[in-house]
C-alpha cells in the first residue's frame, strides 16, 4: 500500500513497502523544472541535475561513482518539465550507505567553477546531439510551438547562449528558491526499514528553505504555428500536435486509449495505414502527454522527402474517418487491455514503483491504488472516447514542424 506522510521537517515522504523483494528504489523528488527558469535562467534546472555529480565537500565525482560501485548500486538523475528526480536502486543492505552519498551531493555539492565550465561543454555536445537527432529535436519544436506563451514552450536542455552566461552564484541562488522542502518528495519503493529512512531525513533536510513562492502567469490564446527548417537530412520529419489535456482531466484516461486506437501500436490506425498498406513511414505514431496544467497531443512520421504531402494526407484521411465514425467496441476493448497491461507491467519493478509514486506525489499531490487506475481505465465509455476525438479530431487546430531538406509550405499541406 502507499503511503504519503509529512515529516516533522516538512518534507512529504511517499513509499510503499514491498517484502518480497531484496532491493529499493529511493527518489528525492524537486518539482522544480523548465516550467520555472526565467528567460536567462533557460537549462539552469538541467544544469543543476549534472552538477550534483560533479563533487561535494568531501567527495569528488569519482568518488561519488566509486561508492556505488562498490555496493552494486545504481544512481542517476532526470530534469523535466516540472520536476527533476535524483534517485538509487540498491540492495536493501546498502541502501542506507547509497541515501548517505545522495543526500551529500543534494546538500553539499561545491559546484566547483572549473567543472561548472567543463559540464557546460558536456551539455552543448548534448545539444549538438539533439540537432543531429531529427526525432528529438522536432519534439522540442513541436512544444515551443504548441506551448507558446506558457512556461512549457522553452526546452529543457537550455540554449549555448542561456548556458554560458551562468555561474556557481547563479546556481545557488536557484537552488535557494526551488530546492525547498515544501516542493520536494521522497519516494521510496522496495524493502526497506520505513524507521530508519525517516530518520535520515528528518534529520539532514532541515537545513533546506521550508516555502516556495508561488508563480502565476496568464497563458497566451492558443493559435496554430507552422515551423519549416531546412536541413541537410536523409528522411524528412514530420509532427504535428495541439494542446491536450492536464494530469487530473477528467478524459485524461480516454485521451490516453484513443492515443493508443489511434497511432499508438503496432495495430493502431496510423500504423497499420501510413506503413502497412501505403508503405509511406518506417516510423509513425501519436501520443498524448499531460502536465499539471497543460497537454500535448502529437503526432509523428519519419519519411522520404518526396512522400511528405502524401503522409500528410493520409494522416488527414484518418482524421476525418475518426471524427465521422468514432471506434469500435473491439478497438476500445483492445486498448484498454494494452493500457492495463503496460500500466500492470511496470509495477513489477521497484524502479517504475518509486517513479510512478513520487512523480504523481510531487506533482499531483496524491497518488492512485493500482486498483483505482485500473478501474478509471476499465470506467472510460464511448461517450468519452467520442469528446476526446472531439479534440484531436479538428485538423485546422493542429500546429506542424517539419524538417526537410527544402523548403515546404507546411501551413497548405495542413489546412488544405
Amino acid at each position: 500500500m502507499v503511503e504519503i506522510k509529512k515529516l516533522d521537517c516538512g518534507f512529504r515522504m511517499a513509499s510503499e513497502y514491498l517484502p518480497h523483494v531484496q532491493s529499493a528504489a529511493l527518489g528525492i523528488w524537486v518539482k522544480a523544472g523548465s516550467v520555472d527558469e526565467a528567460k536567462k535562467e533557460e537549462g539552469i534546472s538541467h544544469l543543476i541535475e549534472h552538477m550534483l555529480f560533479k563533487g561535494t565537500e568531501t567527495r569528488s565525482a569519482k568518488e561519488i561513482a566509486q561508492a556505488f560501485d562498490r555496493i552494486g548500486g545504481n544512481i542517476n538523475a532526470f530534469t523535466g518539465k516540472e520536476a527533476t528526480c535524483y534517485f538509487v536502486k540498491t540492495l536493501t543492505s546498502n541502501l542506507e550507505t547509497a541515501v548517505d552519498v545522495l543526500l551529500d551531493m543534494l546538500l553539499n555539492s561545491v559546484f566547483d567553477p572549473m567543472e561548472l565550465e567543463k559540464e557546460k561543454n558536456v551539455i552543448y555536445e548534448e545539444i549538438n546531439m539533439i540537432e543531429d537527432s531529427p526525432e528529438d529535436d522536432i519534439h522540442d519544436m513541436l512544444d515551443g510551438l504548441v506551448f507558446a506563451g506558457t512556461p512549457l514552450e522553452s526546452p529543457i536542455i537550455g540554449s549555448v547562449e542561456t548556458l554560458s552566461a551562468m555561474d556557481r552564484n547563479d546556481i545557488k541562488r536557484y537552488m535557494a528558491r526551488e530546492y525547498v522542502r515544501d516542493s520536494m518528495v521522497l519516494s521510496v519503493a522496495g524493502n526497506f526499514n520505513e524507521e530508519r529512512i525517516r530518520e535520515i531525513f528528518e534529520g539532514k533536510l532541515s537545513v533546506l528553505g521550508a516555502d516556495k513562492e508561488i508563480k502565476t502567469y496568464e497563458s497566451e490564446l492558443y493559435v496554430p504555428q507552422y515551423l519549416v527548417k531546412a536541413k541537410d537530412v536523409e528522411q524528412s520529419h514530420i509532427s504535428i500536435g495541439l494542446p491536450g489535456l492536464a494530469l487530473d482531466d477528467r478524459l485524461y484516461h480516454a485521451m490516453a486509449l484513443l492515443s493508443n486506437i489511434f497511432g499508438g501500436s503496432m495495430s493502431s490506425r496510423l500504423f497499420q495505414n501510413i506503413r502497412e498498406e501505403k508503405g509511406l513511414a518506417y516510423s509513425v505514431y501519436s501520443a498524448a502527454s499531460s502536465h499539471t496544467k497543460h497537454g500535448i497531443f502529437c503526432i509523428y512520421a519519419g519519411v522520404s522527402h518526396k512522400n511528405v504531402a502524401k503522409t500528410i494526407e493520409a494522416i488527414k484521411d484518418e482524421m476525418r474517418i475518426l471524427k465521422a465514425e468514432g471506434v469500435t467496441k473491439g478497438e476500445l476493448s483492445a486498448a484498454k487491455e494494452q493500457l492495463k497491461s503496460n500500466y500492470i507491467f511496470t509495477q513489477e519493478s521497484v524502479n517504475s514503483r518509486m517513479f510512478s509514486i513520487g512523480k504523481n506525489a510531487t506533482l499531483m499531490g496524491r497518488v492512485r491504488t493500482p486498483e483505482e487506475v485500473l478501474a478509471l481505465v476499465d470506467g472510460v465509455t464511448m461517450d468519452d472516447i467520442m469528446e476526446a476525438a472531439e479534440i484531436m479530431g479538428n485538423i485546422e487546430k493542429y500546429s506542424g514542424a517539419l524538417i526537410t531538406r527544402q523548403e515546404t509550405d507546411l501551413k497548405s499541406l495542413i489546412l488544405n
